[in-house]
């Protein structure tokens, strides 16, 4: 992404640079109604330094992945937190804002955009807390396990029955994941769609993809080790 050009119009780089719509966003730069304007020409007018966004487009060059899968059960807790995390507070907002803009502005052509909102609403009632339960009680139980040297003495007795519990919570999450992929048709944005629009998809689809990573972390690496781990100590 080193050749980008501040004469380019924001519609297009919204097109070709991904991640550039939560730059502009960042900026109230107006790529979707304002799409056809030039990203030096909508600087200016906002008292913008053009070539400050462009060097920030330039540097979201994608970062190597961690070597996640050879990590301590301490250090994914700590891995989890710094990545998925906080990737999906820093997008809750902002894809609530897009989803009530764009079912706002097309929900009377494309009606599903209203159940596609009313289904993301639903997996962020119960993405946050379960988000806090992790942070505040289970990963702290990990924490302290993993300094053990005697298998601790929890409040709900073994790691075994939040582990089920986050389990279940997993499983409403893909399934709410499932259904906001089969409203958007793939998240494919139709021909009708605006740059919002567009972005909207783009960005559920991304948390689709995140949020499978991060439970699949979960899932199959971290919470199996914990119970052995547990086990173990138990047994010592």
């Amino acid at each position: 992404m080193g050749d980008i050009d501040s004469a380019r119009r924001l519609g297009d780089l919204v097109n070709e640079v991904p991640g550039s719509a939560r730059v502009f966003e960042q900026y109230q730069l107006d790529y979707c109604c304002g799409g056809g304007r030039r990203l030096d020409e909508a600087c200016s007018e906002l008292g913008l330094d053009a070539s400050a966004i462009v060097a920030e487009l330039v540097a979201m060059e994608p970062a190597p992945e961690p070597d996640w899968a050879s990590m301590s059960p301490a250090q994914l807790v700590d891995h989890l937190e710094a990545t998925h995390h906080r990737y999906l507070a820093d997008e809750f907002g902002r894809l609530g804002a897009l989803a009530e803009k764009v079912a706002g502005v097309h929900g009377g052509r494309h009606p599903e955009l209203l159940e596609v909102r009313a289904t993301y609403d639903e997996l962020r009632a119960d993405l946050e807390p379960h988000l806090a339960k992790e942070e505040r009680v289970l990963f702290p139980m990990i924490r302290e396990l993993s300094g053990a040297t005697v298998a601790p003495s929890f409040h709900c007795g073994s790691l075994r029955n939040p582990v089920l519990q986050m389990l279940r919570e997993h499983d409403r999450a893909g399934e709410l994941l499932g259904r906001l992929r089969g409203l958007t048709a793939d998240y494919r944005t139709p021909d009708d769609g605006c740059a919002s629009f567009r972005s909207l998809y783009e960005g559920l689809a991304e948390l689709e993809s995140d949020t499978h990573l991060h439970i699949h972390k979960e899932n199959n690496l971290l919470f199996p080790a914990v119970l052995e781990m547990e086990h173990r100590l138990a047994g010592a």
